[in-house]
């Protein structure tokens, strides 16, 4: 198993590699980062043990790279989503709903820019922000190692509210020696590639709970693309 998931990841990454050049150009695209409460890359043990108990909480953010929605260019700016929801997100067994959010639109937008990016969020969150409760604006950055996806080592933050930090798997984390990716994303993404999160963390108002979840295979680095609105 462990050899199959790595050949998928190899594989995840050499497609990623010519994913620039296959971009149309009335597509707004980026970089992607989410962390749950829950692993999202295990086995069946440690799923059981945490279903229905937690992963009801996340955070994921966007970086447009470059891009445009309702004619409103967004290069280089970002989007943070945090929801909470009713039970663990993802189990195809039980809803996850109803859902909280709250909305971190990034401080240097200008007015307009930052209702692009809320239609934006909504549009590419789904039902988990339709519910938002509260708009936060923050300095949003989205950094990679060397500026390389492939390397799965990303960090997000927005303002002192939240922050995700990550890193690529490796020998250890492999402990039930079956994992695999166990929930998918959160939001529909390009070559997503389950990592393990060093820092997972929301401090801010609106959701009734604050969080610090490190040290967890629960978060995804992936690209995005959508056409532009």
């Amino acid at each position: 198993m462990k050899r199959v998931v790595w050949t998928v990841l190899v594989l995840s990454l050499a497609a990623c590699l010519s994913y620039g050049a296959s971009i149309p150009s009335n597509s707004i695209y980026g970089n992607y980062v989410e962390a749950r409460t829950a692993d999202v890359y295990t086995g069946p043990c440690f799923a059981n043990s945490e279903v229905g108990l937690t992963g009801q909480l996340a955070v994921f953010g966007w970086k447009v790279t470059k891009g445009s929605w309702n004619g409103v260019e967004l290069d280089n700016l970002g989007v943070v989503g945090v929801v909470r929801a009713s039970s663990t997100l993802g189990d195809v067994y039980h809803t996850a709903y109803p859902v909280k959010a709250v909305l971190i639109v990034d401080e240097r937008a200008n007015p307009e820019q930052r209702l692009a990016l809320q239609s934006f969020a909504k549009r590419m969150g789904g039902d988990l922000l339709q519910d938002v409760v509260r708009v936060e604006y923050q300095p949003i950055d989205l950094t990679l190692a060397n500026g390389d996806l492939h390397s799965m080592k990303a960090t997000l933050t927005a303002g002192n509210l939240a922050k995700i930090q990550t890193r690529a798997m490796n020998e250890n984390d492999h402990i039930c020696r079956n994992e695999e990716v166990w929930y998918q994303p959160l939001t529909k993404v390009q070559h997503a590639m389950p990592a393990f999160a060093l820092a997972n963390s929301f401090h801010g108002e609106g959701l009734g709970e604050k969080w610090s979840s490190p040290d967890k295979r629960s978060a995804f680095v992936a690209s995005f693309v959508a056409p532009s609105e």
